[in-house]
């Protein structure tokens, strides 16, 4: 009985989700932007907040569907 309620995931694949879940998070911390009211502000188009901080959250992602379906070499099937 035991035996069926084990979990799918080991606890390298969930230390490594959790490194993913911190990848996103920095990532979308680098896109948060300054906001300075009404008035126009051209460097909301900087590149940290454009492209550096969407890529790392892209990395992110894929790192997180890597640590799912993540076996380990002594797992079996």
């Amino acid at each position: 009985m035991s035996e069926n309620k084990r979990f799918g995931l080991n606890k390298i694949n969930l230390l490594l989700i959790a490194v993913a879940f911190i990848i996103i998070v920095i990532g979308f911390a680098l896109m948060t932007g300054v906001s300075s009211g009404e008035t126009y502000n051209p460097e909301i188009f900087a590149p940290r907040y454009v492209t550096v901080g969407p890529m790392i959250s892209f990395f992110g992602f894929i790192c997180m569907i890597f640590a799912i379906l993540y076996k380990g070499k002594g797992s079996k099937k």
